[in-house]
């Protein structure tokens, strides 16, 4: 009898594997390998016939070219930046993505860090809790502070009429646009390789420059992936362009936001805000400007930016979707079925 193909999990799971067990069956050997580097992997995948990767490493030409027999890279999530795409393709191998899992909590994420921003939600309650400490020191109570005012986030406009710009208008772009339609917004998008007529089919705005959408956008919200082109496209200049008081939302990839630009933008009011699930480096180190300024008091970023630990993706029913979606991926691939959502 022959030995079964092996499919492994590069990363980031270190729980019951129940979910790919069932979806794989018993067509295949599955190891959660549970690798924290590249280097990790070096004499445990050369023979592996699929691999799930997930966003705690990378998979680069030095691990792609020792695969011997692999037929499939299927990382679990939308963004493939962290697999060296030209390099599989040169070996004939396909990688592909689960663009479906997760649109609803991403889009739900942009817009809960949106309305937490535009209503001053987040800030009050920052500066509050900042108010009652000092106060309690003076042996009063929070409802004895100055601060206990809507004037701690004045002024605040009104979010019915307002523009909401949407970059990138692929699946989650489009249901963040629904979304924020439907709060009565004034959507607008700006998707150079989106053709013609979805704009009509969601009944928004488009513009034809990033500049037009960032001039007059209340809120910018970011759904493209990290390529070449979108590589730190948001900067100091690009925020620049936006209107003073306005407000920046990132559930896309770290790296399409110059994030050292942000603390100085934030401090001059420029931006009255930032929600950002997403950075270039996770987790961060400690020193980072952007977290050296979201953990200082006395700076405005302490109380007007959301960090979230790349969670928006996160819930319960969408990580099981995912689990099962690479699994399915993997399935397909070591009987030799057609892959699908392959992005090489």
């Amino acid at each position: 009898m022959s030995e079964l193909p092996q499919v492994v999990i590069a990363d980031f799971l270190c729980d019951q594997l129940g979910p790919e067990r069932r979806a794989l069956g018993d067509v295949a050997r599955l190891t959660a390998l549970r690798a924290r580097s590249e280097d990790e992997l070096v004499g445990r995948v050369e023979e592996v016939d699929a691999i799930i990767l997930y966003h705690e490493i990378s998979l680069t030409r030095q691990t792609i070219e020792r695969l011997r027999r692999c037929k499939l890279i299927v990382r679990g999530g939308v963004g493939v930046d962290n697999v060296d795409l030209a390099t599989a393709r040169e070996f004939g191998i396909p990688v592909a993505n689960v663009p479906d899992y997760g649109s609803e909590e991403v889009a739900d994420t942009a817009i809960a860090m949106t309305l937490s921003l535009t209503r001053g939600v987040h800030r009050m309650n920052s500066q509050l809790r900042a108010e009652d400490d000092r106060v309690e020191g003076a042996g009063q109570g929070c409802g004895q502070g100055a601060g206990w005012s809507y004037s701690l986030v004045a002024p605040l406009v009104r979010l019915r009429g307002s523009a909401f710009g949407v970059v990138g208008l692929g699946r989650i772009g489009s249901a963040v646009a629904l979304r924020a339609k439907a709060l009565g917004m004034d959507v607008v998008f700006y998707d150079p390789y989106k053709p013609d007529g979805y704009e009509k089919a969601l009944g928004i705005r488009r513009v034809e420059t990033l500049d037009a959408l960032l001039a007059e956008s209340l809120v910018v919200s970011l759904h493209c992936p990290l390529t070449d082109e979108t590589h730190r496209m948001i900067d100091a200049a690009a925020i620049g362009r936006m209107p003073r008081g306005s407000y920046l939302v990132n559930t896309s990839r770290g790296g399409v936001v110059d994030v050292s630009a942000l603390p100085d933008a934030l401090a001059s009011g420029h931006l009255a805000g930032a929600g950002i699930d997403v950075l270039p480096q996770e987790p961060p180190p400690t020193d980072h400007p952007l977290l050296v300024a979201w953990r200082d008091a006395t700076h405005p970023a302490h109380h007007r930016l959301i960090l979230n630990p790349h969670a928006a993706f996160y819930s319960e029913e969408g990580l099981l979707d995912i689990r099962k979606k690479t699994a399915e991926a993997c399935r397909r691939a070591v009987l030799g079925g057609e892959p699908r959502n392959v992005v090489n």
